[in-house]
């Protein structure tokens, strides 16, 4: 562990304020976890150290890497801050055990494979920190590998459907958008995406943190939801432009990446929504996840509907057994943005819809 890290104060909702900005450089921490990621580190730590943000820290927070990337950093950026943990901890727990460890007014967290430009940070920070509602924001995520296309990760500010189903402007499910400037305002919006997420420190230990039953995938929408029933707003500004490669760690198609996404989701509806809702929503959803499943028996994919199997299996266990080990809401007052009250399951298999504008337009 970094030994001259200060523990944040420990908060209570009531510590928290809907004040004006400050006319001081708020302090930031750019978290990158890393695991085994030595060639992203090589890759992409060059445009982060070129980040323009005075009042900066670079961090990496390491799962117990076997490759040679603490060396990597030790010889080449001992400049940046390195947190060990002693195991792989997932992207959940490995945030929340590194954060504890790190004291700042703003946390980015940012995935290894990403590549940003020189001034991503103030955009953002101006916006929260003239906007004290803001608890998080994320830039505009673009694909690393087309960069006038879209990234699926987050593209322009995420949304989701009223059966749990995430899309964002500019990507809806696999289909990724041109950015033509289509998307540029800054806006309220459901969810930010977890390769580049801005979120006020002493908001994330008071909401818990993320959710470490998660171990990851979808733990940053899970989040977002729960900040939002706290009374605070999650935001993108486009303004802000990253390049996210994507899939570095578990890449599409990846059987334990299909049940953890679709586990997660579950779970993530039935902590997050009102016991009416969460009674008629989890049975439909349900169903057409047997409905995917099949699907995918039928062309092939055998893993995919196995790890569809398996993700009801564990949760129904979470359920019964396991609720205790998750993060709930501190309340369920606030109101949502970026909530699409129909099912884009509907409007991209049946109607075709496959844009984000043609889809919110139909609302």
């Amino acid at each position: 562990m970094k030994e001259n890290f200060k523990r944040p104060k420990p908060l209570t909702e009531d510590d928290i304020s809907f004040g004006g900005g400050s006319n001081e450089s708020a302090a930031v921490a750019i978290v990158i976890l890393n695991w085994n990621g030595q060639h992203f580190l090589e890759k992409f730590l060059p445009s982060v150290m070129a980040s323009t943000y005075a009042n900066k820290r670079i961090i990496v927070a390491d799962n117990a890497s076997n490759d040679n990337s603490i060396n990597f950093l030790r010889q080449h950026y001992p400049q940046i801050e390195i947190i060990y943990n002693l195991d792989n901890l997932g992207f959940a727990k490995g945030y929340n055990t590194a954060l504890q460890q790190v004291n700042a007014d703003y946390y980015i967290l940012l995935n290894s494979d990403v590549e940003v430009t020189p001034g991503w940070i103030e955009p953002v920070i101006d916006l929260m920190e003239n906007n004290a509602s803001i608890g998080a924001c994320q830039p505009k995520l673009l694909n690393y590998g087309a960069k006038q296309q879209f990234e699926y990760a987050g593209a322009c500010g995420g949304w989701l459907d009223k059966f749990g189903y995430p899309f964002a402007r500019g990507r809806v499910f696999e289909v990724l958008e041109e950015d033509s400037g289509q998307y540029n305002q800054a806006q309220a919006c459901f969810w930010a995406s977890g390769a580049a997420l801005f979120v006020r420190a002493d908001m994330y230990h008071v909401l818990g943190g993320l959710d470490e039953y998660f171990f990851a995938h979808q733990e940053e929408i899970d989040f977002c939801w729960r900040l939002q029933l706290a009374g605070y707003k999650v935001y993108v500004q486009p303004a802000s432009v990253v390049y996210h490669l994507g899939g570095g760690t578990l890449p599409k198609g990846n059987r334990q990446k299909d049940f953890l996404n679709f586990r997660n989701n579950l779970v993530m509806l039935a902590k997050n929504s009102s016991l009416t809702a969460a009674l008629w929503k989890i049975p439909c959803r349900v169903v057409l996840d047997v409905i995917a499943a099949y699907k995918e028996l039928f062309a092939g994919n055998r893993d995919c509907y196995f790890a569809i199997a398996k993700a009801h299996f564990y949760f129904i266990k979470w359920v019964i057994i396991d609720k205790k080990q998750s993060v709930f809401p501190i309340s369920k007052k606030g109101k949502v943005n970026g909530w699409y009250n129909g099912s884009i399951v509907w409007q991209y298999f049946i109607k075709r819809k496959t844009k984000f504008s043609e889809i919110i337009s139909n609302k």
